[in-house]
């Protein structure tokens, strides 16, 4: 065993990457939720979008075009579950079980003819003198653009929830759709923008893996990314900055599980590559004893359907 081998700031570095991804769908998560919808097919969309963007990156020969392609077919996918919970009024966790049972099958079936393909791939970005910084440099200044987007959209989403009226509009709708709707606003149309929202920050979380995390395609490749996004909300008590911490916490386990195998620590694999989603479960089981709903921050009315009655 020799742990002298894991340099930390290249560890940083992988962190911010392995989290950008589930960081990208979460937020898109969080504001569904904010919405009052509980949306389970996060992994479905992620699935789609990261098949959809490798294939537009392919075919285009631009990394752009595939982020384009990724988050377009995420929202595509969402305006089907979209469809189904606010104007039919499925069941919203049941629909969102299907969505991701679909985006499953789906990205496997378009999948097959892109294994072994190679996308364009995305240069980091130059930002000069500070990304030659000893240590800092590496960690943070050495990456591609979408990990700084990423960043941008915490702030962005933060802000819109709390420092716009479109932002207030959706947070009463998520609490109380009733009132909301006789306040004269109009419930499902927020509702299906957040779901689309939300849909289109899923592929591009899947578009970030195939093209950038892992640049290829490979069958089922988000390994649970999608769940693990839609669990980090809750940790996050819908707080886009506590998102961003769960993030950087779940890929820092990923990451450092994979170095512990490289300096040798003699710990079976099978337990660091659970490790993860192990201590997933454990936060959200620990986080459910400490309070009910509110005390949490759940959307008053998250999971309930809406019916205008007049």
């Amino acid at each position: 065993m020799n742990l002298s081998a894991i340099d930390f700031w290249i560890l940083t570095a992988s962190l911010i990457v392995a989290s950008t991804p589930i960081l990208l769908a979460g937020l898109g998560e969080l504001v569904v939720e904010r919405a009052g919808v509980l949306n389970l097919g996060v992994e479905g969309m992620m699935i789609t979008g990261a098949i959809a963007g490798f294939a537009t990156a392919v075919h285009s020969g631009s990394p752009v075009m595939g982020f384009v392609g990724g988050a377009a077919a995420g929202a595509a996918m969402s305006l089907i579950f979209a469809v189904l919970t606010q104007y039919l009024l499925a069941n919203q966790m049941a629909t969102g079980l299907a969505l991701t049972l679909f985006g499953l099958g789906f990205s496997a079936l378009v999948g097959q003819g892109y294994v072994g393909a190679k996308p364009p791939m995305m240069g980091k970005l130059d930002l000069g003198p500070i990304s030659d910084i000893p240590g800092i440099g590496v960690a943070l200044f050495r990456h591609d653009i979408m990990v700084y987007l990423s960043f941008a959209a915490v702030i962005g989403t933060w802000y819109f929830l709390n420092r716009t009226r479109a932002g207030l509009v959706l947070r009463a709708v998520g609490e109380n759709h009733d009132a909301a709707h006789a306040l004269g606003y109009k419930v499902v149309r927020i509702r299906m923008l957040a779901i689309m929202f939300g849909g289109a920050m899923a592929g591009l979380g899947g578009a970030y893996l195939s093209l950038i995390r892992v640049p290829l395609w490979t069958e089922g490749m988000t390994s649970g990314a999608g769940w693990i996004a839609v669990a980090l909300v809750v940790f996050a008590s819908w707080k886009p900055g506590r998102l961003l911490l769960g993030a950087w916490i779940f890929g820092g386990i990923t990451v450092l599980q994979l170095n512990l195998q490289v300096a040798g620590v003699q710990i079976p694999t099978e337990y660091l590559s659970m490790s993860p989603y192990l201590i997933t479960i454990l936060v959200l089981v620990v986080m459910s004893a400490m309070g009910g709903r509110k005390a949490k921050g759940a959307p008053g009315a998250l999971g309930r359907s809406f019916h205008a009655t007049h």
